[in-house]
């Protein structure tokens, strides 16, 4: 688990993220991308004490040219996320980590090392912001109740004409089209009335969980085809808790979920702070997945 000062030919450095005071034995027997042993590259300086957390690669895997085909492969892509948020979260347990993006790669430990002495600051002040606290995840969708159009109002019934009333006008040629336009009209007006309602019920869902929050940041809707949930995604937020507040949020999330009918709220966490991690990603040699791959766990 300690500093390796070469890597061979062919081979690459693979960094998950930097910890600090990290006991090295919380990593034993942890297996990273492709199944790789996990190391610490371990400073000490005006920061404290950082713990890069590596593996060695191939560059046959890992190297730019194979990156790119490899993001291309999303099974690829699920499983390497996956193994680097096992490395992430197993130290987040132990001790204050700041994950770094997938796949961002190194030539060898020492260049790890060079990062770690010229960035350090940054590290530590990303390391202050989440000591103690974590991420907690929360999507919500809007389901076909919550999305329909309410209901045009029956026409009003009117009585039979009385025998001297004056005769009804002729209806013009356009009559009837014109009818149907305004059926039109009313129908798409009452599909805008349903969205702008939903996206109100989505803000008024963020706002009260934010108020909860250290900080919270919004995400893109996610794929459907990585959430395989039904139902539109309205909301796609992560929030910074302190460790104690986490029930607390969960409840108020839950009963978010229960306001409104065809909404339903899903909260997952806790997580490594992925989402409130600032370091400006340390420059790597070889930087392929970046966002492409965020989300593809939680």
């Amino acid at each position: 688990m300690t500093d390796h000062d070469t890597v061979g030919d062919g081979l690459a450095v693979y960094l998950y993220g930097v910890a600090r005071g990290l006991d090295p034995a919380a990593l034993d027997g942890a297996a990273g991308v492709g199944g790789a042993p996990v190391r610490t590259v371990v400073r000490t300086g005006a920061a404290g004490t950082l713990a890069a957390l590596v593996s060695t690669v191939r560059l046959d895997q890992y190297g730019e040219a194979a990156l790119r085909e490899n993001l291309e492969d999303l099974a690829w892509l699920e499983e390497t996320a996956r193994a680097h948020h096992d490395v992430v979260d197993r130290a987040a347990h132990a001790a204050p980590t700041a994950p770094v993006r997938i796949a961002t790669i190194y030539r060898d430990d020492a260049r790890v090392a060079q990062v770690l002495d010229e960035q350090g600051d940054r590290f530590a002040l990303a390391l202050d912001r989440v000591a103690g606290r974590a991420e907690w995840g929360v999507k919500a969708y809007a389901h076909r109740e919550a999305l329909e159009p309410a209901q045009a109002p029956e026409p009003a019934q009117v009585s039979e004409p009385a025998a001297s009333a004056a005769p009804e006008p002729r209806s013009g040629a356009g009559g009837a089209g014109t009818a149907y336009l305004r059926r039109r009209q009313d129908e798409r007006r009452r599909r805008a009335d349903a969205g702008r309602k939903v996206s109100e019920q989505a803000a008024a869902i963020h706002d009260g969980l934010a108020e909860l929050a250290v900080a919270a940041r919004h995400h893109p809707p996610q794929d459907p085809k990585l959430s395989g949930r039904d139902g539109v995604q309205i909301l796609n937020a992560a929030y910074l808790l302190e460790d104690g507040d986490a029930e607390a949020f969960a409840q108020a999330a839950r009963a978010a979920g229960e306001r409104w009918p065809g909404i339903e709220v899903e909260v997952t966490g806790p997580w490594p702070p992925y989402s409130f991690i600032d370091t400006t990603d340390p420059a790597p040699e070889t930087e392929g997945a970046g966002r492409a791959a965020e989300g593809a766990v939680r």
